[in-house]
């Protein structure tokens, strides 16, 4: 059964004695480039809705132009990707920075389009949340018919 599922790259088979001392590592200093703390910017969030004929996912993609966002199908996947580029980095290398916080670089997430119509999905970009219109693919079911008996 297909359900529009964002594909994880995640070992979760293993226990890691370590990953909650990890956690706390990145929640107390933040990442050790300084570009992903604990803010969970490293991802984006996204809702799957099923409509009936179609599926609808809204992506939450705050503070991102329209030009920055990229969306690739290929094959039964669609990958959702977004672009974001740090101004103190690229314009201002003079330190006039005291504090700088906001996350930048490169966010990407991958869905399974089994299911769904992958050339007539519709996609829409307003106020930080992308919209994706996704028609579901219909299934042939055999018309019904008499059978005689011999």
């Amino acid at each position: 059964m297909f359900e529009l599922r964002p594909y994880s790259h995640k070992n979760n088979s293993l226990y890691n004695p370590f990953k909650d001392m990890d956690e706390f590592e990145k929640q107390f200093f933040g990442s050790p480039f300084g570009f992903f703390g604990s803010t969970g910017l490293d991802e984006f969030k996204t809702d799957i809705k099923d409509e009936g004929d179609h599926y609808e996912l809204e992506a939450d993609l705050p503070g991102f132009e329209k030009k920055d966002i990229n969306l690739d199908v290929n094959g039964d996947v669609l990958t959702v990707r977004a672009e974001r580029h740090s101004e103190h980095e690229e314009k201002n290398k003079k330190g006039k920075y005291v504090r700088c916080e906001r996350s930048y670089g490169a966010y990407s997430r991958e869905f399974d389009l089994s299911g769904v119509k992958a050339d007539e999905i519709t996609a829409k970009y307003e106020n930080g949340v992308l919209k994706l219109n996704l028609p579901k693919k219909t299934e042939n079911l055999p018309k019904s018919h008499h059978l005689e008996i011999e």
